[in-house]
């Protein structure tokens, strides 16, 4: 079994890698060649959550587990708030073949989807983009849209105003005017991002303009939520994963309260094999509920022990 410690990760995967494998990875799960396996999914108290992903892609010959979670005083003590591990087995014969730090991973995969959706469902001539959240995953994320879009401006908004200089910082290595916002002029996006880990919407109907796409990154967990039900149930709601979108996604609450049928809930990967035509007009909002699927994280990862093996990298432990 070969080991790929963390610190080795950023020379591994390159942004664009992750693109490339979370869009196989979406493909796959949309032609039923892979799919993910259900959630275990704890809370251990004062914020702190562990779990499991895993799943199987025939396709690429992928079997694994993802255990991590989100631990809210990790920043106190100079850790990032989400930390994981990939394993990855012989989908054959289920011996282990590596074991990966996941966090620069589940980084790279969450903007990866949510570029991955902006790509194929905002407006081409997108030029303003929101940003709502100003945490770890933030600037990952900011990075990831400027690559698929030529945007003008970025406008944000944080609970906490003090954390956005350093998403300032981001937008400026890449050459775009940043403003902090309050939340009224997100009207102003004609692409929205939502990355944090909030309790309760956020974002409201009056928040958004028609036309608008939103990536909504941060929910993963029941309970949590960035954009209120009617939002949500007005517009056309794409996914990763159905199953994980109406039970720990955004999409929860709307379909809790009844103003949203899961039926109307589409896979992104089957706008990415043609299956469904995505955007259908230029006033529609488009939503996508990026609930993180355990695949995405089984895709990068064996990009990272690829590339580890042929340049004789991590520490192989002959399991």
């Amino acid at each position: 079994m070969l080991i790929v410690p963390e610190a080795l990760i950023a020379s591994l995967v390159s942004p664009e890698d992750a693109f490339r494998a979370v869009e196989a990875c979406f493909a796959a799960m949309a032609r039923g060649e892979a799919y993910n396996f259900p959630v275990v999914r704890e809370a251990l108290g004062e914020g702190r959550q562990y779990g499991f992903k895993s799943g199987l892609d025939r396709a690429a010959g992928q079997l694994g587990v993802k255990a991590g979670g989100y631990f809210p005083g990790n920043a106190a003590k100079g850790l990032i708030n989400h930390q994981s591990s990939v394993f990855l087995f012989d989908p054959d014969t289920g011996r282990p073949v590596a074991m990966v730090g996941g966090n620069l991973l589940t980084a790279l995969r969450t903007a990866a989807a949510s570029a991955i959706a902006i790509d194929r469902l905002a407006r081409p001539e997108a030029q303003v983009l929101g940003i709502v959240g100003a945490g770890h995953q933030a600037g990952f994320q900011l990075r990831a849209a400027a690559r698929v879009r030529r945007f003008e401006r970025v406008i944000a908004w944080n609970l906490h105003p003090e954390m956005l200089p350093k998403l300032g910082a981001v937008a400026a290595e890449l050459g775009l005017p940043f403003e902090p916002v309050d939340l009224v002029r997100m009207r102003e996006a004609e692409v929205i991002v939502t990355i944090t880990s909030s309790p309760a919407a956020s974002l409201l109907v009056r928040h958004v303009s028609p036309g608008t796409h939103l990536s909504c990154m941060g929910t993963d967990t029941k309970g949590k939520q960035e954009v209120e039900p009617t939002l949500v149930a007005g517009a056309s709601v794409f996914t990763d994963e159905v199953a994980q979108s109406i039970t720990i996604g955004e999409a929860q609450h709307a379909v809790a309260a009844g103003v949203l049928d899961a039926s109307a809930i589409v896979p992104l990967g089957d706008v990415l094999i043609g299956k469904h035509p995505g955007r259908q007009s230029e006033g529609e909002i488009t939503l996508f509920d990026g609930t993180g699927v355990g695949l995405q994280d089984l895709a990068v990862a064996a990009v990272a022990v690829q590339r580890a093996t042929e340049r004789g990298l991590g520490i192989d432990v002959g399991v």
